[in-house]
C-alpha cells in the first residue's frame, strides 16, 4: 500500500532511534509537521533497545556536559510531567581509580567539568567507600563522584517519546527505505523511499549505524564507522549499589567497563574492547563474559555469586575522536547532520533533539554555537573523547 502522492513536510527525520524520536517530539511541539522513517519494524529497533540505560553528564568537554545537563534534567522530570513511566534513578556516575594513571586523568578533568556546570568532587578512598561500600578496598585510591547522573530503561523511554511524539502530530512510517535524498539547486527538497516520495523543506539524518550510508546520498562523507559491544544482565538482587561504576583501566582485551544496579534490581554491565570490533555483527561472543567477569569481581568481589541471564552486542556509531558529528551539511542547504553518537545516543538524545530545533529555527545562542563548534562535520578529528 502506498502513502499519499507526494505529501509535504517541514521536516524529515531518518531513524526512529535515540535521536531521532525525541527530536521529532521536539520539532512538532515547536510547530514543525515532522515525518520520522525507519526502516525497522518499530521505534528503537538499532542501538537503542541495546543500551544499558546510563545516563551521565560526566564527560570531558563543554559540548556533550552540556548537551547530557538538559539531558538529564528531561529525564529526571518526565514522569512527573507526562506520566510516562521510565524507570529513573539519580543514582550517580562513579569513576574508580586504583593507578596513578586513573587518578591524574580524572583530577585533571575535574576543574573543567564543574566550570561547565557539573556537579562532581573527587572522592577519596574513604570517602568513596561511603558512597560505594562494596568497592574492592585494596588499592583503591579513590575516585570521581557525580551524585545528579543517573539510569533509566532506554525501552521505555523511547516509547514515552514515541507516544508523545504521535500524540504532538508527528508521522512515524516503519517497514521503510530511504533510496534517494531529492536535492534541488543546491538545498534538500525531500526524499525518496521503496514506498513513495515526500517533500521537505529539512531533513535530518539521525541514522545511527547507517549514517555514512545516508550521507552519502548528498555526496557527503562522514566518519562514522560502527564497532561492537557486548553488555549482560544478571538476575535481579536486593538493592546494594546506587551509582554506576567506571573503571577506565586498559586491560588487554577491553580498554574500560562500567556496570550499576538496574531500578529492577538487576546488574547491566557492558566492556569497551580494545581493540575496536569495527564492523555491524552483533552476535554474542564466548570471550566476554571470562574477561568482563574477571575486571569486575576485582572491582566488586560481591559480584562473584551472581547469576548472568543473558548477554548481547550492540553497535557503537564511532567517529575518530569519540564525539558526535552535529550540523548542517555545506554544499546542500537544509540538510542536517545528528550521527556519531560512540554509543551515547541515549543519554545526549533528548537535549540534542532540542538542539535540533534551535538549529532548524535558526534560534541557535552562543552556548549552542560552542557545542556547534566542537561537534562539527568539517572539524580536524584530532583530539580524543578522555570518557568516551
Amino acid at each position: 500500500m502506498r502513502h499519499a502522492e507526494n505529501p509535504h513536510y517541514d521536516v524529515i527525520i531518518i531513524g526512529a532511534g535515540s535521536i531521532g524520536t525525541p527530536a521529532s517530539f521536539n520539532l512538532a511541539r515547536a510547530g514543525f509537521k515532522t515525518l520520522v522513517i525507519d526502516r525497522a519494524a518499530s521505534v528503537g529497533q538499532g542501538s537503542n533497545k541495546r543500551a544499558i540505560g546510563g545516563i551521565r553528564a560526566t564527560h570531558s568537554d563543554p559540548a556533550k556536559i552540556r548537551i547530557s545537563l538538559r539531558s538529564l534534567d528531561i529525564y529526571s522530570t518526565w514522569k512527573k510531567i507526562y506520566g510516562d513511566e521510565i524507570e529513573w534513578r539519580p543514582g550517580g556516575y562513579v569513576f574508580v581509580a586504583y593507578h596513578q594513571r586513573e587518578e591524574g586523568i580524572l583530577k585533571e578533568l575535574l576543574n573543567r567539568q564543574k566550570l561547565f556546570g557539573l556537579n562532581i568532587d573527587w572522592l577519596d578512598k574513604t570517602q568513596l567507600l561511603e558512597v560505594a561500600p562494596d568497592l574492592n578496598p585494596h588499592d583503591l585510591i579513590g575516585g570521581t563522584f557525580s551524585p545528579e547522573d543517573g539510569s533509566a530503561s532506554p525501552l521505555l523511554a523511547i516509547h514515552a517519546f514515541y507516544r508523545q511524539a504521535v500524540q504532538a502530530g508527528v508521522v512515524f512510517h516503519f517497514n521503510e527505505t530511504i533510496e534517494e535524498i531529492i536535492t534541488r539547486n543546491g538545498r534538500v527538497a525531500g526524499v525518496k523511499t521503496n514506498r513513495g516520495e515526500y517533500g521537505a523543506d529539512w531533513v535530518v539524518n539521525a541514522a545511527g549505524s547507517s549514517a555514512q550510508q545516508i550521507a552519502q546520498m548528498v555526496g557527503l562523507e562522514v566518519p562514522v564507522n560502527p564497532d561492537s559491544h557486548e553488555a549482560a544482565i544478571t538476575e535481579p538482587v536486593a538493592r546494594f549499589l546506587d551509582p554506576l561504576i567506571v573503571d577506565i583501566r586498559p586491560l588487554p582485551g577491553s580498554s574500560n567497563f562500567y556496570f550499576y544496579q538496574h531500578h529492577s534490581g538487576q546488574i547491566i554491565f557492558c566492556i569497551t574492547p580494545s581493540p575496536a570490533i569495527w564492523g555491524e555483527d552483533v552476535r554474542e561472543t564466548s570471550s566476554f563474559l571470562p574477561m568482563v567477569a574477571q575486571r569486575m569481581i576485582s572491582v566488586m568481589p560481591r559480584l562473584q555469586h551472581i547469576r548472568v541471564r543473558r548477554t548481547w552486542r550492540g553497535l557503537y556509531p564511532m567517529t575518530p575522536d569519540g564525539f558526535p558529528i552535529v550540523g548542517y551539511a555545506k554544499g546542500v542547504e537544509g540538510f542536517i547532520l545528528a550521527v556519531g553518537m560512540c554509543g551515547q545516543g541515549f543519554m545526549l538524545g533528548p537535549g540534542l533533539g532540542e538542539l535540533i530545533v534551535r538549529l532548524i529555527q535558526g534560534t541557535t545562542d552562543p552556548s549552542d554555537q560552542e557545542i556547534l563548534t566542537i561537534l562539527s562535520p568539517y572539524r580536524k578529528f584530532d583530539g580524543q573523547e578522555m570518557l568516551k
